[in-house]
């Protein structure tokens, strides 16, 4: 159907690339948003300025211009801080990693709200009962919090996946060989833009909408035994 020109392979590379990009920063992110949304409903009143102060800073700047000032901000101040310390060399950071935590660090703070919404969802009365029942807290986090959070929880955190999965396009900016880069370069040698485009494009649908029937899928899971209106 497209005439690739022999590049096909170059953008299977580049969307291997994009999908690990995607998995590893949703576990930084899943990660930073647990963490965020206890730090959220924690009685100490510090924590909650330090999580708030991030979801502001974070979801009220463009994607776009946090990846570059963390990533060239981020490397100019460790190249600044090896100097301070004696260290003469120039250090280099890896664009993978740095693309991993970026948006890891970024949709942390969307994964936050979300799961701090979920969590509140959660009856009290529940845990109380896993409480007087003798279950320890991590018992209760996972038989009763964890199973009820995560129902509460998909449809939001289906949409930050979503939007996180179209966010790794932005890779491509700090010279990361994923498949919009590698589309580019292919355009620009073969002068075929709409061609190398559009099929980026498709890669990205085929991957959204495989990933709302899993989804779906988890989002019944979830909801077994739950009476709906």
């Amino acid at each position: 159907m497209f005439d690739l020109h022999g590049y096909f392979p170059a953008l299977m590379e580049g969307l291997s690339v994009t999908i690990s990009l995607a998995f590893f920063s949703l576990f930084v992110a899943m990660g930073l948003g647990i963490f965020g949304a206890l730090a959220k409903l924690s009685r100490n009143k510090g924590v909650q300025s330090i999580a708030n102060f991030y979801t502001t800073i974070i979801r009220g700047i463009p994607e776009l211009v946090l990846m570059l000032l963390l990533f060239f901000g981020g490397q100019t101040m460790i190249n600044q801080l090896a100097a301070f310390v004696g260290y003469e060399d120039y250090i280099d950071i890896n664009p993978y990693f740095s693309g991993v935590a970026t948006i890891g660090f970024i949709y942390g703070a969307y994964m936050t709200e979300t799961f701090r919404g979920a969590i509140l969802a959660v009856h009290k009365g529940e845990l109380e009962a896993g409480r007087a029942y003798g279950m320890s807290g991590g018992q209760v986090f996972i038989r009763i919090l964890f199973p009820q959070m995560m129902r509460h929880a998909i449809p939001g955190f289906g949409n930050n996946w979503l939007v996180l999965l179209k966010a790794t396009a932005l890779v491509s900016v700090i010279g990361l060989d994923d498949i919009v880069r590698k589309a580019t370069l292919a355009a620009g040698a073969t002068k075929k833009t709409f061609t190398f485009y559009i099929v980026v494009a498709i890669c990205y649908l085929i991957l959204t909408t495989l990933s709302v029937w899993i989804l779906n899928w988890l989002e019944k899971k979830y909801s077994v035994g739950v009476r709906t209106a």
